[in-house]
């Protein structure tokens, strides 16, 4: 609605990983990301983080905008804000869908983005987390929007707790198997 035209996301692949194996699957920790985090509280307790590639995120900007952004100049504060709500509503959506699919209510916090290695994007939410659980959910996607192709990783690291809420609510035993 925002932007008066039609996108749409596909969502190739879900896989559930333990927090060594994120970092490698999404390029390794020295690759250069844009992620927008938020804190989930609630229903389950955790993290949420929207990542894509700096190159995706100026993609992003400039189906929002209209604009081009040169890949050596840094992103003014109206670009980065553009971002941050672009990250805002789709994990908002993302984590609305899950909600509905499993009747658990999941809130977030407000969100933060920061444009930096993997390694350190990923640092703030493991660490918060690594102490009582080990396994993160990844989720890949891909938009279009005529010929623009922006592709999102969405990560969910939830505690040890309600990850098992989260599979039991989708009917998998907490192993994979169901």
């Amino acid at each position: 609605k925002l932007l008066n035209k039609k996108v749409e996301m596909k969502v190739p692949q879900v896989m559930v990983l333990s927090f060594n194996e994120v970092a490698s699957a999404l390029g390794g920790p020295d690759k250069l990301m844009a992620g927008i985090y938020l804190q989930v509280e609630k229903g389950i307790t955790g993290s949420i983080l929207f990542l894509m590639t700096r190159e995706d995120a100026y993609k992003f900007i400039e189906i929002f905008t209209g604009c081009s952004i040169l890949a050596d100049i840094n992103i003014t504060d109206i670009q980065k804000s553009v971002l941050l709500e672009i990250g805002n509503i789709l994990t908002g959506a993302y984590l609305t869908a899950l909600s509905d699919l499993t009747k658990i209510n999941i809130c977030p916090s407000v969100p933060a983005l920061a444009i930096d290695m993997m390694g350190a994007l990923l640092s703030v939410p493991l660490s918060r987390y690594a102490y009582i659980g080990d396994k993160a959910l990844l989720i890949n996607a891909e938009f279009e929007e005529g010929s623009h192709k922006v592709k999102g990783h969405f990560l969910l690291i939830p505690d040890a707790a309600s990850f098992a809420i989260i599979f039991k609510a989708l009917g998998v035993n907490f192993d994979g198997s169901s």
